[in-house]
């Protein structure tokens, strides 16, 4: 993969490395956990490494690997997280559709594996361009921070 000059983007590389789950690493906020939100059962971060501007990740407070492994009131409420998060996101960036999905275990694609949580990637047409179908490069065009701000500042209808 290419890499497209970003300078300001070197602070994203002296983030504090996370010892052990991230999920369950946000269960007591912290600085730069990048939390959106938190629920009884479940929470919202920023994905530090996105897709696309806005990638979220939903995930049941509970260390689970697996759907089958939720409790009714886990499920229920991970669901509403999920739809609050997308709400969030058609206030503060109105994108133009979504990918919502869950990877479950390696093969799958899952970059973490151990504890269950669903992608919420933001899309407009044409945010796939030439960078990324020739070049392998994505171009994320708003930094964590001020997306961060915007969407703890934002309050889902």
């Amino acid at each position: 993969m290419d890499r497209l000059w970003a300078p300001w983007r070197a602070r994203y590389f002296k983030i504090k490395k996370i010892k052990g789950c991230i999920f369950c690493a946000c269960r007591k906020p912290q600085k730069n956990d990048y939390l959106v939100f938190k629920t009884k059962y479940s929470l919202a971060i920023l994905n530090i490494y996105p897709y696309n501007n806005g990638h979220l990740l939903v995930a049941p407070l509970r260390h689970v690997a697996d759907i089958s492994q939720l409790k009714e009131c886990e499920s229920l409420d991970l669901l509403k997280s999920l739809s609050r998060a997308k709400r969030l996101l058609d206030q503060v960036l109105k994108p133009q559709g979504y990918n919502i999905g869950i990877n479950l275990s390696r093969p799958a694609g899952a970059g973490i594996t151990g504890h269950l949580h669903i992608h919420i990637v933001p899309r407009w047409i044409g945010d796939a361009n030439f960078m990324t179908v020739v070049h392998d490069t994505r171009v994320i065009s708003q930094s964590l921070d001020k997306l961060h701000k915007l969407l703890k500042n934002a309050r889902s209808k």
